[in-house]
């Protein structure tokens, strides 16, 4: 099974494996975002540490069930032949109406077929008021606005 855009990335290509890794994950479909990882993908997410698809998507469901509204922006930072580098904000609400800003970087490696082998995600939360929320969904298409410092 191969997912492109394939290593070895270009700027566009690397582009486009990010847009593609923010579309997945705003879905909030934990089988689905997982069909982007090997079989054997080994994570770090904060202070969890996973191993293989399955473990992925426990993880992703038992996320989505506390980070309610989600919706996420990622950015490039970085890439070589096989890896990328990301930065990104999400936003969500908890079970009691708090409102966070998840800030975080990640750190990615891929096989030659395109798919992720290894993540690597830091990522802090702060909280914010409603009215503060800038992320609400997907993108609208077109929509190429970096990233703020906030």
């Amino acid at each position: 099974m191969s997912r492109p855009p394939l290593p070895p990335f270009t700027l566009e290509t690397a582009r486009q494996k990010v847009q593609a890794a923010e579309d997945g994950w705003n879905s909030r479909d934990p089988a689905r975002v997982a069909q982007a990882y090997t079989e054997d993908t080994v994570w770090r997410n904060r202070d969890e540490f996973l191993q293989g698809r399955d473990e992925v998507v426990a993880f992703l469901t038992r996320k989505w069930a506390r980070e309610l509204d989600y919706a996420l922006r990622k950015e490039l930072w970085a890439f070589t032949a096989d890896r990328i580098a990301v930065r990104f904000q999400y936003e969500w609400r908890d079970a009691e109406g708090r409102t966070w800003r998840s800030y975080g970087n990640e750190n990615w490696e891929f096989t030659a077929e395109g798919l992720m082998h290894r993540r690597e995600a830091s990522i802090n939360d702060v909280a914010i008021d409603p009215g503060d929320r800038w992320i609400h969904g997907p993108r609208e298409d077109g929509d190429t606005t970096p990233l703020p410092l906030r």
